[in-house]
């Protein structure tokens, strides 16, 4: 097999090599001074509110955006963004955020702010995804899948204005994940005066198509199935104030202080700050674009094999999702760098439980029975990824070693089918992701190996594929039996695995693939985030997960690592664990 990949590659290779040649020898100054990044697909949108896809996150959220929190990719802790500074009220409802002061927009061809960034831009981006009377909120397509998943808008009370650079957020009930939830990919800060623009213009939708952010890149064009291309934002705010990226925090948050300063209008200012041990302003983890890079462009290359060969001749600096098959061949190239580490991810067999008869759980579990998840582990993986007992992969807290789990009993796969009633020759569906994922690297090559496991306890499955787009749609419109799909964690906290994939309130936003709705599910996915000790949290953790044994409405298969391939040349580039691609601080050294 290794040498039919590397015969793939060459021929690839070949023919890339030609290019580039005379690519480097018409474009020389771009290739000193410019990052190519080879995607495996085109983003849905530009705003990644209205997007849970990689393919968006990866093309937007840490290339043109910022958020009022990070995470800081090596402790998950989280850190000060466009937000320096915050305070929690004692009772967990209250949260007031302090924003970092001449933070520039981009400027752009089609677009020129006349202030910076201010509480009216926070106030705006987050009213539109979760006030369905907002003038913003049925622009594009009026769906928010991450927030909704989350019932997050739900529990916001109010989104209020202090001063210029104050915003205070109060919900309604105590949730011990929403600082985690505002540090996603998702959770993008959008200009607010560049919006007022469009919406006097007539044009609101093009805010989601030419975006405009604070990010280290600005946006300048883009070709479907071709390349986007972004240009170094001169003004980045990081840049501006220094690489701090090196400086931690000791605490996620600021307490209330005594005098209630929750209920003031006094700055939480860095003097503030450092009298409790740190300075905010100063502890951020993203980083400034490099001097050199000019611009970044994401060539936008469907097949692995070809990503390979261009980042092998140097037409790509680095590349997205190398195949499995392809990982000894770029370890084999000293030219080359492999990074790795485990994944905040879960790949799994999801059933629609909305239609007959994988509405009852016995014949989920006939199915699940039925499928030896060690095979596809090293037939789909080969030894990148763990067996997943759990929607929870071993690097959360919240992880339980000794969770049930299913395994390979084909007899009893029958005796449960005979039970539910369904007879030798029964057929369904499995739908099997058309791209590569981490958590999935090869969907179609899994389903064809259940097709044969089911085959075997009277089974017929046949195995449906679309291309990305119209895959997603229909999946949301409930037309699959069953799906081979995953979810990538956007933060550490265990609720962001849980909620989006199988709550009630997941399933209209499309991220419930099992489209499946349990009260006793719910109420203890709740329970979870009324109170902020772990230990109480992970105990009802491991009720939800003896709860999905039981009730089985997907099949957890893997957890696998994430692969980051590039050139030696570039400098900068890490694995994010919690989301999109950073090409903030990544140079090329040549």
């Amino acid at each position: 097999m290794m040498s039919s990949v590397i015969k793939r590659v060459a021929v690839c290779a070949g023919t890339a090599l030609l290019v580039v040649s005379c690519a480097k020898q018409n474009k020389q100054p771009f290739y000193n001074t410019g990052v190519v990044y080879c995607s495996e697909s085109n983003p849905v949108t530009f705003n990644p509110q209205l997007d849970t896809s990689s393919t968006t996150s990866d093309a937007t959220s840490h290339q043109l955006y910022d958020r009022l929190l990070d995470f800081d990719p090596d402790s998950g802790r989280i850190v000060p963004s466009l937000a320096s500074s915050w305070l929690v009220s004692e009772d967990g409802l209250t949260y007031a955020f302090q924003l970092r002061r001449d933070v520039a927009f981009h400027t752009t061809d089609f677009f020129t702010p006349t202030r910076t960034f201010n509480a009216n831009d926070v106030i705006f981006s987050i009213d539109r995804w979760r006030l369905e009377s907002h003038p913003f909120h049925n622009v594009s397509s009026g769906s928010y899948p991450y927030f909704e998943s989350l019932g997050l808008a739900d529990n916001i009370a109010d989104v209020t204005r202090v001063n210029g650079y104050r915003v205070e957020i109060t919900l309604k009930r105590r949730d011990s994940s929403f600082l985690a939830n505002l540090a996603t990919d998702f959770a993008v800060i959008l200009s607010e005066e560049y919006a007022a623009q469009l919406f006097e213009q007539g044009n609101p939708s093009q805010i989601d198509q030419l975006p405009v952010g604070t990010g280290p890149y600005r946006f300048d064009s883009f070709r479907k199935d071709s390349y986007i291309k972004y240009l170094h934002h001169e003004d980045y705010w990081r840049a501006l104030e220094g690489d701090v990226a090196d400086k931690s925090l000791e605490d996620e948050s600021l307490e209330e202080s005594s005098d209630g300063i929750l209920a003031s209008d006094r700055d939480l200012s860095a003097e503030e700050n450092v009298a409790n041990g740190e300075d905010l302003n100063q502890a951020t983890v993203e980083k400034a674009p490099s001097a050199s890079v000019k611009q970044l462009i994401f060539d936008i290359t469907p097949r692995s094999s070809l990503r390979l060969a261009k980042l092998m001749t140097g037409e790509c600096d680095a590349t997205a999702f190398p195949a499995q098959t392809e990982l000894e061949v770029i370890r084999n190239r000293e030219d080359l760098t492999l990074a790795e580490k485990p994944g905040l991810n879960i790949g799994f067999w999801a059933f629609n439980t909305q239609r007959p008869p994988f509405d009852n759980p016995n014949v989920r579990r006939a199915l699940a029975f039925a499928i030896d998840k060690n095979t596809l582990l090293e037939a789909v993986y080969f030894d990148s990824a763990s067996r997943a007992k759990s929607l929870l992969p071993a690097a959360s807290w919240a992880y339980q070693n000794d969770a049930d789990d299913t395994a390979y009993n084909p007899v009893l796969a029958r005796s449960l089918l005979a039970e539910a009633g369904i007879e030798p020759g029964f057929s369904m569906t499995i739908w099997a992701m058309p791209v590569e994922r981490a958590y999935n690297p090869n969907a179609i090559k899994m389903a064809e190996l259940i097709q044969r496991y089911l085959r075997e306890v009277g089974v017929e499955a046949n195995i449906v594929t679309y291309d990305w787009k119209t895959f997603r749609r229909h999946l949301q419109e409930g037309l699959h039996d069953s799906v081979l799909i995953g979810w990538s964690a956007d933060n550490g906290d265990p609720d962001n695995f849980y909620r989006p994939l199988l709550s009630c309130g997941a399933i209209p936003s499309g991220t419930n693939r099992a489209m499946w709705c349990d009260e006793d599910y719910d109420r203890l996915i709740n329970e979870a985030l009324k109170t902020e000790d772990l230990d109480k949290r992970r105990a009802i953790y491991h009720q939800v997960n003896r709860l999905m044994y039981e009730r089985l409405p997907l099949v957890p298969i893997a957890h696998a690592y994430r692969y980051q391939a590039y050139r030696n040349e570039v400098k900068g580039m890490t694995i994010n664990p919690f989301g999109g691609v950073r090409f903030g601080g990544v140079e090329k050294v040549l």
